[in-house]
């Protein structure tokens, strides 16, 4: 009986102990986006499982953060079909917009082309490629598959996808109806890392792009660049300006790996940021930076 009661009182003292843990990481957030001119969203899975949320009952818009459910989708999506990231698909010149955010254009030009969806994951992954995602979602997966697979492979189904980025820049306001909890976000990006969701060559492929992430490198990136052993692997997202002049979405979702070896996920979307992009994602780098330390 005694040392069923000291196991109890352990227990009962280590659930304080986290959850006074959690709790000062939320206050150090909370004073960190109290003058934000911003709706911002945070949430942070520790090592242990532990979790943090800041203003998550908010459905932010995710931009390009869904190209991390686009990228699962295909892959589960040819798994289903026996089929691996090598599969050629053919791209004609109609496919290709020149007028989005698209770094392919300036390898392959407006013509018809073929690719691998290694090559098209690549872009989408890496550079954030918009006409990558368009190809993908019309010759691979549509969004409405791609909402459905990943909702049966998520543990938190708190986001909606329904529109492609071609959708998106023929009218601004869909960008709100592509939208996600951050611990949605940072449950998925934890769980490419953590669980088996697709096909193991598939699911590490993807891991390995994230971990490449070239884009807004003024976000998570800048936090995590000057501490030693700390490793990263992320996806972004930027929003279009609406009408009131605000910034619709400035994300980054990301996967850290700890000097110890330790992980832990996090969210940070910021929606109808009232000032311009560069604050925007110093402000992603200080929350970033208050949670890694908080780690450390």
């Amino acid at each position: 009986m005694r040392k069923f009661l000291i196991s109890v009182a352990i227990a009962a003292l280590s659930a304080f102990i986290s959850c006074n843990g959690s709790q000062n990481l939320k206050t150090e957030i909370e004073n960190c986006i109290y003058d934000a001119p911003a709706t911002v969203g945070v949430a942070v899975i520790g090592p242990d499982g532990d979790t943090t949320l800041v203003n998550n009952d908010i459905c932010y818009p995710l931009m390009s953060v869904f190209k991390l459910h686009e990228a699962l989708a295909v892959a589960a999506t040819l798994d289903k079909r026996g089929e691996t990231f090598d599969r050629p698909v053919d791209i004609d010149s109609a496919d290709i917009n020149p007028g989005t955010w698209s770094p392919m254009v300036k390898i392959y030009g407006v013509r018809d082309t073929v690719l691998t969806v290694d090559m098209l994951l690549s872009h989408l992954l890496l550079q954030s490629d918009n006409n990558a995602s368009n190809i993908l979602f019309d010759k691979i997966v549509s969004v409405a598959a791609t909402d459905s697979i990943v909702k049966s492979i998520a543990d938190d189904r708190t986001f909606t996808l329904r529109y492609t980025e071609r959708q998106m820049q023929r009218d601004h306001d869909l960008s709100y109806d592509n939208c996600s909890s951050p611990l949605a976000c940072a449950s998925l990006i934890g769980k490419v890392f953590g669980d088996s969701l697709v096909s193991t060559a598939k699911q590490n492929r993807i891991a390995q792009l994230l971990t490449g992430c070239e884009s807004a490198p003024g976000r998570i990136a800048a936090a995590a660049k000057d501490i030693p052993g700390v490793k990263l692997a992320h996806r972004t997202g930027s929003g279009y300006t609406n009408d009131a002049g605000c910034i619709v979405a400035v994300n980054d979702v990301a996967c850290i790996e700890l000097p110890d070896g330790r992980r832990l996920s996090l969210a940070i979307l910021v929606k109808d940021y009232a000032g311009n992009q560069d604050d925007a994602d110093a402000l992603i780098a200080r929350i970033a930076r208050k949670i890694i330390n908080y780690y450390l």
